[in-house]
C-alpha cells in the first residue's frame, strides 16, 4: 500500500503543475498592451496630476483664509 508512496506523490505533482501553468489558446495576454491610460501620455498625466494638486492646494489655502485660520 505505502510501496512507492514518495514516488507516486511526485508524478502527481508534476502532472498538476504542467496542467496548471500550460497557456491558453486565444487570451487576452496575446494582444499588446498600450501603455497609454485613457489614451495620454505620461507627460499629458503628470500635468493632469500637477494642475489637480496645485488646484487642491489652493482651495485648501482660500477655505483657510476664509475662515480666519491664517493671515496676513
Amino acid at each position: 500500500m505505502f510501496d512507492d508512496l514518495r514516488n507516486d506523490a511526485a508524478k502527481q505533482y508534476e502532472e498538476e503543475s504542467q496542467a496548471i501553468y500550460q497557456p491558453a489558446a486565444n487570451t487576452a495576454a496575446s494582444r499588446p498592451r498600450s501603455k497609454r491610460f485613457l489614451g495620454m501620455t505620461s507627460i499629458q498625466r503628470f500635468v493632469i496630476v500637477f494642475l489637480l494638486m496645485l488646484a487642491t492646494c489652493v482651495i485648501g489655502f482660500l477655505c483657510l483664509f476664509a475662515t480666519g485660520r491664517i493671515g496676513f
